[in-house]
């Protein structure tokens, strides 16, 4: 889904562009100590995602 375009209500990792919408099953749900739950890109493994739900 990384296309370059933006999709409303759309989810992106800044990282590699994976894009998908918000709280889709599609990202990976992580457990960070002292963070908490964090979400985490499924193509990069980044967890500098633009998160909109």
């Amino acid at each position: 889904m990384a296309n370059g375009t933006s999709t409303l209500g759309a989810s992106r990792c800044r990282n590699c562009g994976f894009e998908a919408p918000g709280g889709d099953d599609a990202w990976v749900r992580i457990d960070v100590p002292k963070l908490g739950r964090m979400t985490q890109c499924p193509e990069c493994g980044s967890t500098d995602v633009m998160t909109h739900r």
